[in-house]
């Protein structure tokens, strides 16, 4: 039986719970608008503070996600996987109880709906409630919860969440957050019996409690150890994600709100807060550990750029699509790509660690119009260069180039850089050998024709050379006879009549079996016969227009079920799942084989790393019954 109190009452809502707050913005907008009149304005102001600190928490949750800025100070270094993410996705539920609470309490008492704007003798008896009633009976109740009973039935679930994370503060049962209503609502409440309550220390005090309840679960560190050296005693009346961490760590110690203090009085403050928050904020760069492999990206659009970790948590942790919520936000992150192509530099993303390799995700700060744009390559080159330069110093043993920053136009598929810097130690990789396996092992065994878009480019000569080997004919679509010819040649002298050259897209209208490696408008598309199968490797895929057809995603792998911290999606892939170049340089990793993969595909080569791949647990995710 679920003990009372431990469950929200709305879980089951999904996001049709923040319909909640629909009486009081109902409430407002009809005195307002019908009866013009602001009577009902605190129900505009329990709104406000609600949206303020919803805010408050995002802003936390994106600066612990910028790990560029963060990966210094960074308290235990495992990520957040999609476990703790999905856990902690209604975070915010108690948001909607004490905004409930609040209009309970300002319309059982009206005279709270009359408060002055400002008295400054608010908050000097807010501050004074909270340091003597709030802060010790916090300590207390927060004691009695780790209490075997109280425990296992509500407190276990805040201390369910291995990695700290502003989120994991609001991740409570509905008991505890009516403690915390308790000690939030005491010192508020003592100070507007007073005479001395506000508007304004209301949403002051409110938004503090939320931003030192953030700081506390931060899993960056932020205050400097040089600060508490200057003001030692200052140790005691203010907490630090550190001290609060050591409490996740060994929950007989660290007890209190914001205050060690009432710790040290109590006797349960842990003896390695301050020799532990030293060591995080001295010697990061001594701690900080490299990676073994990265993936160099960039960004695909500007609604893409939104999906990241550091703009929306929960958003990232899915496929991308177009969220129209996110509409509004277009302009800024307009402005953004432009200071990002003025003064941005090759950042750290996202990480995961896959049997004691640190794996990351490196961005170029470019977005894909920009590789398009002849001005704006050389800028693009160096970028890729200065970050497989910076690969190789910090001793990384493999870095995969993603999508368009290994264009054959843009750098030769990485050869610009391998042959510019002979001595390098890192193994640059384009991956496509492994994008080629995964888009070939997903035809069916009696496919005997194919249609080839995007025939000359290097994932299309490698389909090509390697499906009329195995006796399929390639209806290879392309406009120059030389090079149609040069990779005709390449062909066994027995297997070349398998590769044909066409020039229109009626050439394949009684094929069923189509290979998409440049974009397609559904015209296009229109040629091929129902039944048709489009795979591709098109980067962004294009668009599933026929019904009477299916498609196929782009070339992808599943990671081994072993990876641990990974709270991202790559791009459009499903949770786990990544793209086949940042697939075939984990397995380039994984083999420690030392050779670089630039330039041209190594045909004989696909079965080998398609081969090691699965020897390693990646995994097809492809749709497309191979039987």
């Amino acid at each position: 039986m679920v003990a009372p109190l431990s469950a929200w009452p709305w879980e089951n809502l999904g996001i049709f719970k923040y319909m909640l707050y629909g009486p009081l913005a109902a409430k407002f907008l009809y005195t307002w608008i019908y009866e013009d009149t602001l009577k009902d304005l605190w129900c505009l102001h329990i709104l406000l503070v609600c949206a303020l600190r919803g805010f408050v928490y995002q802003l936390w949750s994106s600066y612990n996600n910028m790990l560029f800025l963060t990966r210094n100070r960074r308290i235990k270094p495992q990520g957040v996987d999609f476990k703790q993410i999905d856990s902690e996705w209604d975070w915010d539920n108690f948001i909607i109880l004490e905004a409930l609470l609040a209009s309970m309490a300002c319309l059982m008492f009206p005279s709270l709906i009359a408060l002055p704007v400002w008295n400054s003798k608010g908050f000097f008896t807010l501050l004074l409630l909270h340091v003597t009633v709030s802060e010790p009976l916090y300590y207390w109740a927060h004691r009695f919860f780790h209490g075997a009973y109280l425990f296992t039935h509500y407190h276990s679930l805040h201390h369910s969440s291995p990695v700290p994370h502003p989120f994991t503060a609001g991740h409570a049962t509905p008991l505890e957050h009516l403690v915390l209503c308790a000690v939030i609502g005491i010192p508020m409440t003592g100070s507007i019996l007073m005479g001395y309550g506000s508007i304004s220390m209301v949403y002051s005090y409110v938004l503090a409690f939320d931003f030192l309840r953030c700081l506390g679960h931060s899993n960056a560190e932020v205050i400097p150890h040089e600060f508490f050296y200057k003001f030692p005693f200052l140790r005691y009346f203010l907490y630090t994600p550190t001290y609060h961490s050591l409490h996740h760590t060994d929950m007989e110690t660290n007890f209190c709100l914001f205050m060690p203090l009432f710790d040290a009085i109590g006797n349960t403050l842990n003896i390695n807060s301050w020799r532990l928050h030293e060591k995080i904020t001295s010697d990061s760069e001594q701690r900080w550990r490299g990676p073994d492999f990265v993936f160099l990206a960039h960004v695909v659009d500007i609604m893409s750029a939104m999906h990241v970790p550091f703009v929306l948590r929960s958003f990232a942790s899915t496929p991308f699509s177009t969220r129209f919520f996110l509409l509004p936000f277009w302009p800024l992150t307009f402005v953004i790509m432009l200071m990002m192509w003025a003064w941005s530099k090759t950042f750290l993303l996202s990480f995961y660690n896959l049997r004691g390799r640190l794996h990351q995700t490196w961005v170029i700060p470019r977005f894909g119009f920009q590789y398009f744009l002849p001005f704006a390559t050389g800028g693009i080159n160096k970028h890729i260069e200065d970050a497989i330069l910076r690969a190789d110093r910090m001793g990384v043993k493999v870095i995969s180039l993603a999508a368009l920053n290994k264009n054959e136009a843009l750098n030769g598929g990485g050869t610009l850089f391998v042959n510019k810097h002979p001595e390098l130690k890192v193994r640059v990789v384009h991956g496509n050998t492994l994008t080629a396996a995964v888009i070939l092992n997903e035809f069916r065994k009696d496919v005997k024709e194919v249609f080839l878009t995007g025939a000359t480019s290097k994932l299309g000569r490698a389909t090509a050379l390697y499906l009329c080997r195995r006796r399929v004919r390639v209806l290879m679509l392309t406009s120059s006879t030389e090079r149609f010819q040069k990779i005709q040649k390449e062909a066994p002298a027995d297997c070349q009549h398998y590769l044909v050259q066409v020039t229109k897209y009626q050439a394949a209208q009684n094929c069923k079996t189509w290979i998409v490696g440049k974009w397609i408008t559904p015209w296009e598309q229109s040629w091929a016969p129902s039944g048709t199968h489009f795979h591709q490797f098109v980067v962004p895929p294009i668009l599933a227009f026929r019904r009477d057809c299916t498609y196929g995603d782009l070339a992808a792998m599943r990671l081994p079920l072993d990876v641990q911290g990974l709270g991202s999606c790559e791009y459009t892939m499903e949770r786990g799942v990544v793209h086949a170049c940042h697939a075939g340089g984990v397995v380039h990793q994984l083999e420690g084989w030392t050779h670089h993969e630039v330039g041209a595909i190594d045909v004989d080569r696909i079965d080998l790393v398609w081969e090691a791949a699965l020897k390693h647990g990646l995994r097809p995710v492809s749709s497309v019954n191979n039987d």
